[in-house]
């Protein structure tokens, strides 16, 4: 037997039926014959959307700033997969989770539609000086991982490990060590204060420009006193 198929306005009337408080969830749930895990979705996403959550005027298509957006969002962790989708009226978390399944695994991910248009590279094999580099623009880039995987043809999640790994483990935590196992392949103290110095200088930057800033604001505020 197919799945069945429940008009959106019948939808609607069980959800308000609920809401209204004329029946429990499981009683409503047990007579539409469908799982309780279902009937809570609609209400999740009836109270996120109204009743353009049960509309089907077929496939609906979503732009690639639109996804970009919302898995930015779930990566960044700014909520659980249903409060990204009620942020976004993403009627179901299983489209969330295949755009971040595809994401994750450097595919492409493209706007919905004909010829859609390819927002995430893939992920590709970087050098330690690449790696420096990307790390370097994104801190003096205000952490603006979108903007830098853009500007060096990196994924976003690269783009964000590299600025997590140095922040936590400095520039040696940059090193690629897959297959290394020789102690002179180790970068040497040159190497590593130069490109300690190169990130260093982006976050002196960044830094005496959030003083600048924080100057400004003081000096307005004095004058509205």
């Amino acid at each position: 037997m197919g799945k069945r198929k429940i008009e959106p306005e019948v939808k609607v009337a069980a959800v308000q039926a609920f809401l209204d408080g004329k029946s429990s969830q499981s009683a409503i749930a047990d007579k539409l014959g469908i799982c309780l895990a279902s009937f809570q979705m609609w209400v999740k996403n009836y109270r996120s959307m109204g009743a353009d959550a049960f509309s089907h005027n077929g496939n609906k298509h979503y732009s690639k700033e639109f996804k970009e957006q919302a898995v930015q969002d779930y990566l960044s962790g700014l909520g659980s997969l249903q409060d990204i989708c009620e942020k976004h009226k993403i009627p179901s978390t299983s489209q969330l989770r295949k755009w971040i399944k595809k994401y994750n695994g450097h595919e492409e991910l493209k706007a919905s539609g004909t010829g859609g248009t390819v927002i995430m590279t893939k992920g590709r094999k970087t050098t330690f000086d690449e790696r420096v580099e990307i790390v370097q623009y994104c801190i003096a880039h205000d952490h603006n991982y979108t903007e830098t995987a853009t500007k060096y043809e990196v994924s976003y999640q690269q783009a964000r490990s590299y600025t997590v790994k140095y922040e936590e483990g400095g520039v040696e935590a940059l090193r690629d060590r897959r297959g290394r196992s020789k102690p002179q392949e180790e970068m040497s103290e040159l190497e590593r204060l130069r490109a300690e110095n190169k990130i260093l200088r982006a976050e002196k930057e960044r830094a005496e420009m959030e003083a600048s800033f924080l100057k400004k604001l003081d000096a307005i505020e004095r004058g509205w006193d």
